[in-house]
């Protein structure tokens, strides 16, 4: 199928039909052999006219109808000897298609036409042959410079049955071929115009069913007024006239950490322009929001990032200016926990007030209450180390969890000089964690001590530093050192390994 560029397409399709009236002369000449010696003639005859019309059910498919009245005299020198007039007329379907300017039209359909055919007398007479034809004919229009255009046109009939003037069959063949410079008139509304200088050339020969022949070629030239009947309702409708232009102002973005300046990708930002808050913008790669258009006034810039508190900038924006705002966001503090301690005496229970503790690098005391609550510890775990004089020192551990306070409870042991320290422990087997009978030496104080069925053993010293000697049959001797204070209660665990048999 044959497609036409757009503007030109719409130009042609819009027609929807057309009504072409002609009016020329023709010029003649043929000849007839079974008239006397035969009869030869030639010349032209006013009064030739024609009616075509066209109508167009769609873009490409439409019907044709034609009329052609051909005036014909029949003359010696200056003595008319017959004359009348010749009918052709046609009618069928129509399709066009369009190949960028060039508009191309293709038709089939049934045709009726006159023939001239002469009685045998010393006068010939006009006696008219008669043919009915399946008709295909064909035309291109193509535009030349200044909307001028040229139409080529073709006609050739198949013969369905011929007759002549008594009703004797006979048989025809011939074809008309012609072409016409188009001039426009109007057009643009729902009507246009254009004139046409229109020639075509006909040619017919009739072989009579007694065998005479009769030939004629016709060449006619005239002047035609074509109509068409398009789609728009009228004159073309003006064009609309541009909307009203909407002050705009354009805003140009940046989003930065605001420590190092770098940028923040994938940051999003809200614009509230005059009071209107917009849809959320996400940041490119290099923290930029390129090119927002906005109506002039106050904007504000909304920025929030992953890890970064939310942040706001402000600017305002002219009638067609260009402004380029820089936000600055800052990192949100990492999540912590909170600890609290309650210090109490180890002896009764009671809380102790004004306890000096340390909580990692963090200095607190105790309240009447005997409790501190120490805020923002980062998460993990913490030592606490409690003194308060009188008291001997403790130190702890706490695991401080994110967004949540943990309690903690430190019993303090009073230092009591002059009374003796308590050591207990057990020895057990090095390899399987039995426990075994052991002496224990102290030659400092003079303690020597022996575990029990279960190798735990229980004995009173002064404060001070011992060195204490572990031995068991059966197993190597050990030798620790161990500092004790005054009323203090210590835990000596002793693993011993076993000799080796021979």
């Amino acid at each position: 199928m044959l497609v036409a560029a757009p503007s030109v397409r719409a130009e042609e399709v819009r027609e929807r039909a057309s009504l072409r009236l002609r009016y020329g002369i023709a010029l003649r000449n043929g000849q007839q052999a079974d008239v006397g010696p035969g009869l030869t003639y030639d010349g032209f005859t006013p009064n030739d006219l024609a009616v075509m019309g066209t109508a167009w059910a769609g873009a490409w498919l439409g019907g044709w109808a034609s009329v052609q009245r051909e005036g014909f005299d029949l003359k010696e020198d200056s003595v008319r000897i017959t004359g009348g007039s010749l009918l052709r007329a046609s009618v069928g379907p129509r399709a066009r298609a369009f190949l960028g300017p060039v508009r191309a039209e293709l038709g089939a359909g049934y045709g009726y036409a006159q023939l001239p055919v002469f009685g045998t007398s010393d006068e010939p007479v006009l006696a008219r042959g008669v043919r009915h034809a399946a008709l295909v004919s064909a035309s291109v229009r193509v535009p030349l410079f200044t909307r001028l255009a040229v139409e080529a046109r073709g006609e050739v009939p198949v013969s369905l049955s011929v007759k002549d003037a008594a009703g004797a069959k006979a048989e025809a063949k011939g074809f008309a071929a012609g072409g016409a410079l188009l001039f426009p008139l109007t057009g643009g509304g729902s009507w246009s115009g254009t004139v046409l200088l229109d020639f075509q050339h006909v040619q017919d020969t009739v072989t009579l069913a007694d065998g005479s022949r009769s030939e004629q070629r016709m060449r006619r030239v005239g002047a035609a007024l074509e109509l068409a009947w398009n789609d728009a309702p009228g004159a073309p409708p003006a064009p609309p006239p541009p909307p009203p232009r909407v002050p705009m102002g354009t805003l140009v973005l940046q989003l930065l950490d605001a420590e190092s300046g770098a940028p923040l990708p994938a940051a999003k930002v809200v614009l509230v322009a005059n009071g209107v808050e917009g849809a959320a913008r996400e940041a490119d790669a290099q923290g930029n929001v390129e090119g927002v258009e906005l109506p002039p006034g106050d904007v504000v810039a909304r920025v929030s990032a992953e890890g970064y508190a939310p942040a706001e900038g402000r600017v305002t924006l002219e009638d067609g200016g260009r402004v380029a705002l820089a936000v600055r966001a800052r990192k949100l503090p990492p999540p912590t926990g909170g600890l609290k301690i309650s210090v109490v005496s180890a002896g009764n229970g009671v809380p102790l007030p004004g306890v000096r503790l340390m909580v990692g690098g963090v200095e607190a005391r105790t309240d009447l209450r005997g409790e501190v609550h120490v805020k923002e510890l980062p998460p993990g775990p913490v030592a606490v180390v409690a003194t308060s004089p009188g008291y001997r020192a403790a130190e702890e551990a706490a695991i401080i969890v994110a967004g949540q306070e943990t309690a903690l409870s430190v019993p303090l042991a009073s230092e009591r000089k002059g009374e003796p320290a308590t050591l207990t422990g057990q020895v057990r087997n090095a390899r399987g964690g039995k426990p075994i009978a052991a002496t224990l030496l102290i030659p400092q104080a003079k303690v020597k001590a022996r575990t029990d069925a279960k190798g735990a053993f229980t004995f009173k010293v002064r404060g001070g530093t011992y060195r204490i000697t572990i031995s068991a049959r059966g197993f190597f001797t050990q030798s620790k050192l161990v500092t004790l204070k005054d009323g203090e209660q210590a835990i000596f665990n002793v693993d011993l390994f076993p000799r080796q048999k021979r």
